[in-house]
């Protein structure tokens, strides 16, 4: 008989944490919602007592998502579960996942406990958790190096407390496939209870197995994949909610299970998380890599031109990847651009017309022919400039370099309504750019990281610009688009120093506020 897995997402939890730089409460929100139009069951998407912003982003997604169950995970310690409960209480429907170490090494040597201590403190966990919500998960955390013996009494014990959903991570993608699916089934046989919950499986990546040991969990008896858009996530990272999602999807007749998941929304979500955590996707990644649907082998072409299923067993379209490309020139009109947008899976109501069209020819003028990633490129960029108000907005530019030793750029910068008109020389035409911003913001940053990546096709496509700037011991994610990459790279810094600036206020706000309750005592 066919049945249901869930798709857990922990995207914005596990897979946010192992990022360079945090991601603004607005680019969770962005996330959160194409996740949503994804069609997860839950989504993960915070640890609400680890900072006052995580709790805040937690909150807004809660207040916001409809469709998917909204989750927050929580220490077994009250503490944590309280602070889920109050960031979450603002949801139709939510998770509280609670979790605490199982394996040996985790308890003596992190934990410094005694198991009997652990399996104590994990009850406790669900039964306070339950005060709040129906529906709590518990994780036995390191569970692919637990003993058989204590991980069974555990699932048991936690069951009778109240947990709805039992998960059994493979924390450290320690496990062999055959290995964890002998752990599940073994789960199966003998705890009693076991009927009462939901069996889950969160499995990392270190020996490039969490996929593997997911599907195989799966036909143990598992009914729920924990897994991240591209598979990010701490070290390895972790389960690649694609890959599981189409692995159910092409081979149903042999797994006979199914999931909620809108796999035409798979390449979208992709590559919106690929941007806005700026970690880019591997070419060769499976069904959302640059050349999973590509074929250069002589033989392969021959094959695809006769029959497509000779070299494929699903179609790019299946994910939401278009075949189809037609030459956008500065020659085409608007129903032309609405008619790609519909295509490439965008309704009316996600974009202005007359602005993306006005961007495309400008961008049209200057290149030629316009594709596809350039023209979801030009909504993204419109997208995040009419989303978040700018303290700082760059209006002019201008830049010499040549043969010569030095590059100099000027500009002019609005810092709120104060302009700034600035002049720097420095080793190359970013160097001298970046310095010149700097000297105009008069903030103290370090450029962390920075890189030039192409955003459309061919020598003339758009250039994305990647960076990491350094701030009183933070970092912050800034990335910009443009035809020029100098002009790109302005834009990148400027989107990072503007999330600074937010911070500022934002501790300004704080520190007004505790001199008030001071003043009042």
């Amino acid at each position: 008989m066919d049945s249901k897995v869930i798709i857990f997402d922990t995207t914005l939890r596990d897979g946010e944490q192992a990022l360079n730089a945090s991601l603004s409460v607005h680019e969770k929100l962005q996330i959160a919602l194409a996740i949503e139009r994804l069609g997860v069951d839950v989504m993960e998407v915070g640890f609400p007592v680890s900072s006052p912003g995580d709790f805040k982003s937690v909150q807004q997604i809660a207040r916001t998502i409809k469709n998917s169950r909204v989750c927050a995970l929580a220490r077994a310690v009250e503490g944590d579960i309280q602070a889920c409960a109050d960031a979450l209480k603002v949801a139709d429907q939510f998770r509280i996942h609670t979790f605490i170490s199982t394996s040996d090494v985790h308890v003596q040597q992190k934990l410094k406990k005694d198991f009997a201590d652990v399996e104590a403190m994990a009850i406790h966990a669900i039964k306070f958790a339950r005060k709040f919500t129906d529906d709590v998960e518990f994780s036995c955390e390191d569970a692919g190096r637990t003993p058989i013996d204590n991980l069974c009494r555990m699932v048991e014990n936690a069951i009778k407390a109240g947990a709805t959903t039992i998960n059994i991570p493979d924390t450290v993608g320690y496990t062999l496939p055959n290995e964890f699916g002998g752990i599940i089934t073994q789960l199966f046989n003998r705890v009693p209870n076991i009927d009462q919950a939901v069996i889950s499986v969160h499995c990392h990546n270190d020996l490039g197995l969490a996929v593997a040991n997911s599907m195989t969990a799966v036909q143990a008896g598992a009914r729920q994949i924990e897994c991240t858009i591209n598979g990010i996530g701490e070290r390895a990272g972790n389960c690649s909610l694609e890959e599981v999602a189409m692995i159910m999807k092409t081979r149903h007749d042999f797994l006979n299970v199914h999931t909620n998941i809108n796999h035409q929304e798979i390449a979208r979500t992709s590559k919106l998380v690929s941007q806005l955590c700026n970690m880019p996707v591997q070419l060769n990644k499976a069904i959302v890599g640059g050349n999973a649907f590509s074929h250069s082998s002589g033989i392969h072409q021959d094959g695809m031109l006769k029959a497509s299923n000779t070299y494929e067993i699903m179609t790019p379209e299946s994910v939401g990847i278009s075949k189809t490309k037609l030459n956008l020139t500065s020659r085409s009109g608007r129903h032309v651009i609405k008619h790609r947008m519909a295509s490439l899976g965008y309704t009316e109501t996600e974009f202005d017309l007359e602005e993306l069209y006005s961007d495309f020819l400008a961008l049209a003028d200057k290149k030629g022919q316009v594709f596809d990633d350039d023209l979801e490129a030009l909504h993204f960029n419109i997208q995040q400039q009419g989303e978040e108000q700018e303290f700082y907005h760059l209006e002019t530019l201008n830049v010499q370099c040549g043969g010569g030793e030095f590059s100099t750029s000027s500009i002019k910068l609005l810092a709120g309504k104060e302009s700034h008109i600035v002049s720097e020389t420095g080793n190359g035409p970013v160097d001298s750019l970046y310095r010149a911003i700097k000297k105009a913001v008069d903030i103290d940053f370090e450029v962390a990281d920075y890189k030039i990546s192409n955003k459309g096709e061919g020598e003339d496509g758009l250039g994305k610009a990647d960076l990491v700037v350094a701030w009183q011991g933070r970092k912050f994610h800034g990335y910009g688009l443009a035809t020029d990459v100098i002009d790109a790279s302005a834009k990148a810094l400027i989107h990072a120093l503007n999330s600074i600036h937010r911070a500022i206020t934002i501790n300004e706000i704080k520190s007004e506020l505790k001199n008030d309750v001071q003043a009042s005592l």
